[in-house]
């Protein structure tokens, strides 16, 4: 059955990613399924998508600035020539369904599908649903999640607790782990805490590892310290060569899962995707989520495993005075440890991909037995 799916949105590798993920599992599943993504011009998602080989037509979408600024004078025209072009996209294309990650692009395509009658299905990767999602989850056929308690914003009939898609080399770690210790030179007898701010770097964990990481080396802790590529210059000139000692300051990983194998204790913020995986990784976490994002997600992100007992929360403006204390606490608890991981790894979901692409085909195949 050659089914027509569009997958919209992008903006950011959080949206990005996820949206080629389940694009190359509805490949996997109807293998005569064509696929169109609509992204915002000028956007990541207009290089990234074509390299993992899908076509792609960009919307002169832009978000709104938070700030006053002349840009967001030129929103509204932007926006109606976004409808416009949606629309067109929507009628020529002829799509059974579409679905929407988020991000600019969303909004206009999902919104003109709905007006035609096309099915539309909503992954929301985060703990909160943004504003456009909650204008358009009402008209939606499926509503994806990541988190328990998204029945405050959508309609819980329309829900699917699926998971947000993840990078899968991060599952059977126990099998990394000997390859993983050896690279780094670790011992198996001391335990090891990670700490990443993602690929750019977060300066709150930088600088609060900056003022106690010594106290984690004399508790005999090894360290894996990932400061981003913006901050790797100025904490590696202070705090490199120092891995005799167990400490390891590094720009970047590329190798996750090697570094999830050995980790007892992970830090780090409350990006959708980095608590899919660590929920998939099932490891005790102490999250401190950025106040720098849109609506605060990061903090409802945390929340949500706050409330089952799966992590530890941290203030972004507590972290330099308490992070440190908090992480010596937690790798000297294993009880505390044991529980988090338990109630962490009940929330993973290693078949999210698979799952929502399953969804998403039930209701093309049913739009397309009834037009056809």
């Amino acid at each position: 059955m050659k089914l027509k799916v569009i997958i919209s949105g992008g903006g950011t590798g959080g949206h990005i990613y996820p949206a080629i993920a389940i694009a190359n599992a509805i490949k996997e599943q109807n293998s005569e399924a064509e696929i169109l993504f609509v992204g915002a011009e000028g956007r990541m998602e207009m290089e990234k998508v074509p390299e993992s080989g899908y076509e792609i037509i960009g919307l002169p979408i832009s978000g709104i600035q938070r700030r006053l600024t002349i840009q967001n004078l030129y929103f509204p025209f932007k926006l109606i020539k976004s409808l416009w072009k949606a629309s067109s996209v929507v009628h020529e294309y002829k799509p059974n369904v579409v679905v929407g990650v988020g991000g600019y692009a969303s909004g206009p395509i999902m919104w003109r599908a709905q007006s035609n009658k096309i099915p539309t299905v909503i992954q929301e990767q985060n703990g909160y649903a943004g504003l456009t999602n909650k204008i358009l989850g009402g008209r939606a056929n499926k509503i994806c999640v990541a988190y328990p308690g998204m029945e405050f914003y959508f309609p819980e009939k329309l829900i699917e607790f699926t998971g947000n898609p993840v990078r899968q080399d991060i599952t059977d770690l126990e099998e990394k782990k000997n390859a993983a210790y050896q690279e780094w030179s670790f011992s198996s007898d001391k335990k090891t805490v990670f700490i990443f701010g993602g690929s750019l770097g977060a300066l709150t964990l930088n600088e609060s590892m900056s003022a106690g990481v010594d106290k984690l080396l004399e508790k005999g802790i090894q360290v894996i310290w990932q400061t981003g590529k913006y901050y790797f210059e100025k904490f590696h000139s202070q705090f490199g060569g120092r891995e005799k000692e167990g400490l390891h300051v590094v720009s970047f990983i590329k190798d996750m899962a090697g570094v999830y194998a050995i980790a007892d204790v992970v830090v780090g913020r409350a990006g959708a995707l980095s608590i899919s995986e660590l929920c998939l990784a099932g490891l005790p976490t102490i999250l401190v989520p950025s106040p720098n994002v849109a609506e605060d997600h990061q903090t409802k992100n945390a929340m949500a495993l706050v409330k089952e007992n799966a992590a530890i929360l941290v203030k972004d403006v507590d972290a330099r005075s308490q992070l440190i204390d908090e992480l010596i606490t937690l790798v000297e608890d294993e009880d505390l440890q044991k529980s988090l991981s338990e109630n962490i790894t009940k929330l993973g979901k290693p078949n999210a991909a698979n799952d929502i692409a399953s969804k998403v085909l039930e209701i093309a195949e049913k739009h397309y037995k009834r037009m056809n």
